[in-house]
């Protein structure tokens, strides 16, 4: 068998004609077998794609080869096959949307890069605290042990947050990560800017601190969320903790589904058994709703839902006398 590789990739850098450069890129990708998703701003340029070894490996030499992106740093993963279904090379107005009155330039404000053993240790620093700037649902698979857990959706809703919290980390040694480390750059450099003095990022993101030797992804719990099929990917070499709780049961689980509900859509953690049983419904009304993509895939008459409707509430009142 062929064998593939995803690679994982950022790079803050000016980009004349954002739009040009997307569709000839997108051809390039096309015409090397590539598949995934990238993204091209006026500020950079930001990326996942899958490919075999060869084709992965030709990318990578012409991105380096481009005085732009010399020193792009990309975070390369084995694979058994594409990441993603097809390939979209997309303009966009920012990387990643943070929306702020005053933008953040990475490349005049960011906060101080941390390799993976500097991380580390800092981590074990009791006057750190450890900030997650990924989504709620991210943190929820898996986290940095003792990281704190932005009560926020989307990105964007990060910096309001850390306004109505700014108590807890003042007079602190700040540790920020995320995935791959795009969002940090921005988020650390906006830290600095509202006046936070000791802050720090993981460079590389999660992704290079799970690959590096001497850390050996230690301190990660759970897996990490990644924005393609495979959903999720191990971290910590040395043992695995699962965080993951099922919506339902909260029994441990890391295994993700989409609400069957397309007007939801909501990201649950949910084991194969529960997902039958709650017909892939978050609520009540998604289960019952005439939308519901469970029911139409397995072909579900109204007396079958009217049972599955059933169980669940003996179920549940069994569950609330006990």
């Amino acid at each position: 068998m062929e064998k593939y590789q995803v690679l994982l990739y950022y790079n803050y850098v000016h980009m004349e004609d954002p739009e040009g450069y997307a569709k000839e890129h997108l051809a390039f990708c096309n015409e090397l077998g590539l598949k995934g998703r990238i993204l091209v701003a006026e500020e950079g340029m930001n990326g996942t794609v899958s490919g075999t070894v060869e084709a992965t490996n030709k990318y990578m030499e012409a991105m380096h080869n481009d005085p732009r992106f010399a020193d792009m740093m990309f975070k390369v993963d084995e694979a058994d096959g594409h990441a993603f279904k097809k390939m979209h090379v997309r303009p966009r107005p920012e990387l990643v949307t943070l929306r702020l009155e005053d933008d953040i330039n990475p490349k005049e404000t960011t906060g101080n890069y941390l390799t993976p053993t500097e991380f580390y240790e800092a981590m074990r620093d009791e006057n750190t605290v450890v900030i997650d700037a990924r989504n709620d649902y991210e943190y929820d698979l898996g986290h940095f042990r003792g990281a704190i857990r932005p009560d926020i959706h989307t990105f964007r809703e990060l910096p309001e947050w850390i306004e109505q919290n700014k108590e807890q980390f003042e007079d602190k040694k700040i540790l920020t990560y995320c995935t791959g480390g795009i969002r940090c750059e921005k988020f650390s450099g906006w830290l600095v800017e509202q006046g936070f003095e000791d802050v720090n990022q993981l460079h590389g993101g999660i992704a290079t601190y799970g690959k590096d030797p001497e850390v050996q992804g230690e301190l990660w719990d759970g897996q990490m969320y990644v924005f393609d099929e495979r959903i999720s990917v191990p971290i910590n070499r040395k043992e695995h903790v699962i965080v993951g709780k099922d919506y339902f049961d909260g029994k441990p689980c890391e295994r993700y589904v989409n609400c069957a509900n397309p007007e939801c859509n909501k990201q649950i953690l949910c084991s194969e058994e529960n997902e039958h049983k709650y017909m892939r419904g978050c609520t009540h009304d998604c289960r019952v709703s005439p939308r519901n993509m469970y029911v139409k895939e397995h072909g579900l008459t109204d007396a079958d839902i009217q049972a599955r409707l059933q169980q669940i509430e003996e179920e549940d009142n069994v569950s609330t006398a006990i």
